[in-house]
């Protein structure tokens, strides 16, 4: 079976850079495996992507050798190992708030005896290499997202997990959780409860001898949490990304022409 690459760089000691797909288009996807992000997830929770869709891109991004995970829509078998069948090298659960929904994580991810993972890996025995069945539970990554007042409370337990890789902090979420509408949801978060409550996640992670993954709204604030710790950082996503080029690119153009007008122009008589 072809390595984990996120594996590898933890093997070696080193962070992983994560990029995020919301937009369910083959094409955008290998662009996006082509930039030299270490791992890039699909993101089929909040972004547009369904099933069907979520196959091509993981066959567009296998030519570039990027290690594909997906962030599945919740904490459902079905979900969950279709993914994985699909060729991901990693599960991103959202809303895991107790012990007990980690370990059923865990099952769903892990085929007998470590877990109740149905055997029928259809693309990925052909995307992944040979020997699936024997390599599978040891090179996928299994991440439970922490993202709720219940689940920061609950926090040990569920570090506790065996199986369990780590936790995946959705900052926006934990805001909310944590502070309720005291700050807008987002990411980068800058107040000084919140670098706690972040940092504290990342403490507890490495004291269970778990990774710990942030999301990130720029390269600036990842290359902080790096320094914090962080074993793994997404920057944006490929819709921000998009918005942001388009952005300052007609920003820019109008800065350029704004109260100018070539010499030359022709009066097309509001044509």
């Amino acid at each position: 079976m072809i390595k984990n690459g996120v594996k590898s760089r933890w093997a070696e000691g080193k962070p992983v850079l994560n990029g995020w797909l919301s937009i369910a288009n083959s094409f955008s996807a290998e662009i996006m495996a082509a930039q030299g992000y270490d791992s890039i997830t699909i993101d089929m929770q909040h972004g547009i992507v369904g099933y069907d869709g979520a196959i091509p891109m993981l066959q567009a991004m296998r030519a570039s050798g990027v290690t594909p995970m997906v962030r599945v829509p919740w904490l459902d078998p079905a979900d969950i190992m279709k993914a994985l069948d699909a060729g991901a090298y990693g599960v991103i659960c959202p809303m895991i708030n107790t012990r007990a929904e980690a370990e059923q994580l865990v099952s769903y991810v892990r085929y007998p005896p470590n877990g109740m993972r149905s055997f029928g890996p259809s693309r990925a025995l052909f995307s992944t290499g040979g020997g699936y069945a024997n390599e599978a539970d040891d090179e996928i990554i299994c991440l439970a997202m922490i993202e709720t007042a219940q689940a920061f409370e609950n926090l040990e337990d569920i570090l506790a997990t065996p199986g369990l890789d780590g936790v995946y902090i959705g900052p926006a979420d934990l805001t909310l959780g944590l502070q309720g509408r005291k700050y807008a949801p987002g990411f980068d978060r800058k107040e000084p409860e919140m670098i706690d409550a972040i940092q504290k996640i990342l403490r507890s992670a490495h004291a269970a001898g778990k990774r710990a993954a942030l999301h990130n709204g720029t390269a600036e604030y990842a290359a902080q949490a790096v320094g914090w710790g962080f074993d793994l950082v997404t920057v944006s996503n490929d819709v921000r990304l998009l918005a942001g080029a388009a952005e300052a690119s007609v920003k820019k153009f109008r800065e350029l022409i704004e109260g100018t007008a070539p010499e030359n122009a022709i009066d097309r008589g509001g044509y």
